[in-house]
């Protein structure tokens, strides 16, 4: 009885533990995929902007979707755009954020709350 009452108690514990580990990884451990894909993505829609001199628009789906978006998919990232050429890329997970992002103005992913509201 005592023992399995150690065992419960240094599973608990460890439970914790990796939890607490998983949660302090960098997001480049955590979300690889979601980067690795929206990273190709941000490679499609710069080569896109080079190409026409504009970015795509944000309800131009047969384009968005040849560079790689998905329409009403939330495990692909959701695209938007201000009237100055910038963009973001969001994961959106849940209803609250903060979210994955990657911001043109900033090139980097973050979890932050996408500064780009769309209309």
């Amino acid at each position: 009885m005592k023992k399995a009452l150690i065992i419960s108690i240094l599973i608990i514990i460890l439970s914790i533990i990796s939890i607490a580990v998983y949660w302090n990884l960098p997001i480049e451990v955590t979300r690889k995929s979601d980067i690795k894909f929206g990273t190709e993505l941000i490679e499609k829609i710069d080569d896109y902007k080079k190409s026409n001199g504009k970015l795509p628009e944000v309800n131009d789906w047969q384009t968005l979707e040849k560079l790689g978006l998905q329409k009403d998919n939330v495990e692909k990232p959701v695209y938007t755009k201000d009237q100055n050429g910038n963009y973001e890329l969001v994961y959106i997970d849940g209803f609250d954020g903060p979210y994955l992002l990657w911001n043109s103005q900033e090139r980097k992913w973050t979890i932050d709350f996408p500064k780009i509201v769309s209309k």
